[in-house]
């Protein structure tokens, strides 16, 4: 079997995607603690992956298959991990992973966002 996973988009790619497509779902799985460090300046359906307990039972209300999805966190790993579970529970999700997370954001596109 064919497993899918993430496509890889870039912060650089994000930036450019979020000024055409505001259809788009930013996902964010890092903790609280880490919003509160360094927020994504756009809004974001805040899913910690602690907490899944809490959001598991209404994750098809909250990402609905037919939206494309971006996953966020702080390096790119977590969010990796949690858009091959959203591809594992429907192969045919349009899901993307910010590869290098919300630090290569900080980097590569606004440097006023804080590094941790």
């Amino acid at each position: 079997m064919n497993q899918r996973t993430p496509q890889p988009l870039k912060a650089t790619e994000l930036e450019a995607w979020l000024q055409k497509k505001p259809e788009l779902t930013l996902v964010d799985v890092r903790e609280h603690r880490e919003l509160a460090i360094a927020a994504f300046p756009y809004p974001v359906e805040h899913l910690p992956l602690s907490a899944a307990e809490q959001w598991m039972d209404e994750i098809d209300q909250r990402l609905p298959a037919s939206r494309t999805v971006v996953v966020i966190c702080h390096a790119g790993v977590r969010s990796w991990n949690f858009g091959c579970w959203l591809l594992e529970r429907n192969p045919s999700q349009d899901v993307w992973n910010l590869e290098g997370g919300i630090d290569a954001w900080s980097l590569a596109v606004d440097s006023t966002v804080p590094r941790y």
